[in-house]
């Protein structure tokens, strides 16, 4: 393809991304109050003593336009959300002409685990939020309570969910990258400590509550997660070293042992 097909190509992908998007922000809309209900139970389920306002749970708005805006901004992170799965398959259907006929069959495969991960990802964040919430809202003394923006709270609640959606693609990540070459598993086991630690840091510095507990529950499971893509990774080597040819390891400017027989 040229470079102007690329862009085309391109183009094409992003609209229907965009389209889909649009759908599922306009669906997201239409429900909006049962989303405002549900990213608000965390919030809900605090001890009353957390909360500015006894006997009540409700997020506050300022300003005439903020209940309008924040809602639209709910819609849109909503819709984004349920959207995943197509836009997902329209970046791997984007990448899929550069690889190799054997590669793209991993597509479905790609698309669907994926989706998986990232769903998995947004679940364990809204688990976890109940305990970030209690530690930041309850490490203050005295009579302090809180009386949250909703604005603040659906950033502070979306970048949690993003934060750990996106952690948790790091292993199909390795996987896929093993599966096309680029990184063999030998060097995957090598690299542990370093990725791990490389983890726990990524964890206290990218978690917006940047507590003890939430950069546990996240670098935890990416550990475990990165530990099974070793594994898989270690298993595909494997296989593939044993369909190997006689003398697949070396060069192609390398001669075999038979080669260099016959030439003495």
């Amino acid at each position: 393809m040229t470079l102007g097909e690329h862009l085309a190509e391109l183009r094409y992908r992003v609209v229907v991304s965009l389209i889909a998007v649009v759908i599922t922000t306009i669906v997201a809309y239409v429900f909006h109050g049962h989303i405002l209900s549900f990213i608000s139970q965390p919030y809900c389920d605090l001890p009353a003593k957390y909360r500015a306002l006894p006997g009540s749970c409700k997020l506050v708005a300022f300003g005439v336009l903020e209940p309008f805006t924040v809602t639209l901004k709910l819609s849109l992170y909503a819709g984004v959300l349920a959207a995943c799965p197509i836009w997902l398959f329209q970046l791997w259907r984007f990448i899929t002409p550069g690889l190799y006929s054997h590669e793209r069959r991993y597509a479905s495969a790609f698309v669907s685990i994926s989706v998986l991960l990232f769903a998995m990802g947004a679940a364990f964040a809204y688990l976890t939020l109940p305990k970030s919430l209690h530690f930041l809202l309850g490490v203050a003394n005295g009579d302090i309570s809180s009386l949250l923006p909703f604005n603040n709270y659906l950033s502070f609640f979306m970048g949690m969910v993003l934060v750990f959606a996106a952690s948790f693609e790091l292993p199909l990540l390795v996987v896929m990258l093993n599966l096309i070459g680029i990184l063999p598993a030998e060097r995957l086991r090598g690299w542990s400590r370093a990725v791990i630690f490389g983890i726990f840091v990524f964890a206290a510095v990218a978690t917006p509550s940047q507590d003890p507990f939430t950069m546990l529950a996240l670098s935890v499971p990416m550990c475990l997660l990165y530990g099974v893509a070793v594994l898989i990774a270690t298993l595909h080597d494997r296989r593939v070293a044993r369909r190997a040819p006689l003398y697949g390891d070396l060069a192609d400017d390398e001669l075999s042992s038979i080669d260099d027989e016959q030439t003495v």
